[in-house]
């Protein structure tokens, strides 16, 4: 089992878009729609402030319904989870599954971007050990 990959880095989608906290929701909504996410990481003076779903917008829409109104901060998770690239993917799929978490935010340094791991790549990975 030595070439099975086991860390987050093998798994998670690299150099993920972002957007803006003062943006529209509706420009994050053009956005997923656009790349086929359904998470962005918020940005806030280039720092990582949260986290944007598809299920936060659907939520928006549904109680306010006009999203060019709706600013993402208002609408983000903040202080979204982080791991490491080396993160081992047991470890951070197990947590996921048991606080009920969408995406983990990769990242390098204090707060630099470089991956989302998502429970969609979680159940990729399963199916890749299952095999």
């Amino acid at each position: 089992m030595s070439d099975v990959r086991r860390t987050v880095q093998d798994w998670m989608s690299s150099q993920p878009a972002t957007i803006g906290d003062d943006q529209p929701l509706m420009a994050a909504r053009e956005r997923m729609h656009h790349l086929g996410v359904r998470h962005l990481p918020v940005l806030h003076g280039g720092h990582l402030v949260g986290v944007v779903s598809e299920r936060d917008i659907g939520l928006v829409e549904a109680l306010q319904g006009d999203l060019a109104k709706v600013r993402v901060d208002e609408a983000m998770t903040p202080d979204p989870w982080t791991v490491r690239r080396d993160a081992a993917i047991a470890e951070v799929a197990a947590t996921m599954a048991e606080k009920r978490i969408g995406t983990a935010i990769v990242i390098e340094g204090a707060d630099q971007i470089v991956g989302l791991f998502t429970t969609t790549d979680a159940l990729r990975a399963l199916a890749s050990f299952a095999e």
